[in-house]
């Protein structure tokens, strides 16, 4: 059965390969990881216990705790000789959340991401410019080996050097952008800054990810690009991108590629399954990864499920565009950054009272954040000079730990309000 007919199929022709595909993931994860098996054995259920899909909510969560406990390969359900690739991205402590692929991973990852591109419209004959960045980040790996399946071709451009990305997408004759939401508005300024129009490009699709957009953003990226603009969502955890994607006729979410990654809303206080349309906790179960399957994985993320036949044809779900989390987790150009993960920076440098506050603005069309940080009256009453190199330290630290570059003030004891309650880490003046 080819794609495009498992896209299409009545619900419960789909939910009879979900099914058969997670009673394999089970019996599977439950042999061959020990952690899997203690919190199945400790919840009182077996791999037998899975007869249809409603069966799943007997299975425990998985949450980035077990990442970080299990770090960095104690999730993998192979021998390390068989995985080809591994990716990470930031973790709440210090550690980064780790994630395997094996050839067939790979193979299954590109495959997915081609048919995210294919709902924007991406064919064999475009030229994709991918400016999503390249490395531990699944981001610009994951859409470049979808691109190249689909058989378009990819300008791995990564992100960054902005003046020379417009003057390649210009030649080049790009036809599809790749970026960020917040990196797409950016190359529209510093094209209109250097003379260049819309008009004096090709592009007709940018598909944006990364990190939450407004519908107010993606009109402006329209307007100032003279493109569609289309969302697309992944997270490293499940996959990297290609999870779900919007379609060019879908009036409300992305298709998730549910034959692959199998949907779940909860609610955030009580874990209880939601039915379709109520906001909820979405968690994800893998069907079909072989490194690195995960199970019921608590995203953190709010949105809702839709099951309403699509324009398009796809019968396949759609999932609403994240609203929220259920945790303080920000995400500054594309990266995943935790006031945990600041506040574990701070308290290992000396003179830094465990008083700070984080404040994430939007210039232009960038996030920027900054870092009030208390620290002793001793260091605070020293001379310049030290005061600007701890000032520094701390930078470079937190660039070093999160990979964000940020403002840091140092400010005197007692100066960042104190609350009786939940203390304020983190002030958010973005529009979202």
């Amino acid at each position: 059965m080819n794609w495009e007919e498992i896209e299409t199929l009545p619900r419960p022709g789909l939910e009879c390969i979900q099914l058969i595909r997670l009673q394999k993931l089970v019996h599977r994860v439950y042999k061959t990881v020990a952690p899997y098996r203690a919190k199945m054995d400790e919840a009182g259920v077996k791999p037998a216990d899975v007869q249809t899909l409603a069966d799943l909510r007997k299975l425990p969560f998985t949450t980035k705790d077990d990442l970080r406990d299990n770090y960095p390969f104690g999730l993998f359900t192979v021998p390390m000789d068989e995985v080809v690739r591994v990716h990470a991205s930031s973790g709440t402590t210090g550690k980064p959340t780790v994630v395997g692929y094996t050839a067939k991973d790979i193979e299954m990852w590109a495959s997915v991401m081609g048919r995210a591109l294919a709902m924007a419209g991406v064919t064999k004959g475009d030229m994709v410019h991918n400016a999503y960045g390249y490395g531990l980040f699944t981001g610009g790996l994951g859409a470049h080996y979808g691109i190249e399946h689909i058989g378009a071709t990819v300008i791995p451009v990564s992100g960054g050097n902005t003046k020379r990305q417009i003057t390649i997408m210009r030649d080049f004759g790009s036809t599809v952008l790749l970026a960020t939401p917040s990196y797409a508005l950016n190359l529209a300024d510093a094209m209109a800054d250097v003379g260049v129009s819309p008009e004096d490009l090709k592009l007709r699709v940018g598909i944006h990810g990364a990190e939450p957009w407004s519908e107010n953003m993606r009109d402006e990226v329209e307007h100032k690009l003279g493109i569609k603009a289309v969302d697309i969502y992944g997270l490293s955890e499940v996959i990297g991108p290609g999870v779900a994607m919007e379609c060019l006729q879908s009036e409300h979410g992305m298709h998730i590629l549910e034959d692959h990654f199998l949907p779940e809303i909860v609610d955030p206080d009580t874990f209880e399954p939601l039915p379709y349309g109520e906001a909820g906790e979405l968690v994800f179960t893998t069907l079909t990864k072989e490194a690195f399957p995960i199970i019921r994985y608590r995203t953190k993320d709010i949105s809702r499920l839709y099951a309403e036949p699509c324009a398009c044809g796809r019968t396949l779900v759609r999932m609403e565009k994240v609203t929220g989390r259920t945790d303080d987790m920000l995400i500054i150009r594309g990266v995943n950054v935790f006031p945990s993960q600041v506040e574990h920076v701070l308290m290992g440098i000396e003179g830094v009272e465990p008083h700070y506050q984080i404040e994430v603005n939007r210039q232009g069309n960038l996030d920027t954040m900054s870092v009030l940080v208390e620290v002793s009256d001793k260091v605070f009453s020293d001379e310049v000079r030290v005061l600007e190199n701890l000032t520094k330290k701390i930078q470079v630290e937190i660039k070093d730990l999160l990979g964000v570059t940020c403002a840091v003030k140092l400010v005197e004891p007692k100066t960042i309000k104190r609350s009786e309650g939940k203390a304020q880490r983190v002030i958010d003046n973005r529009k979202l």
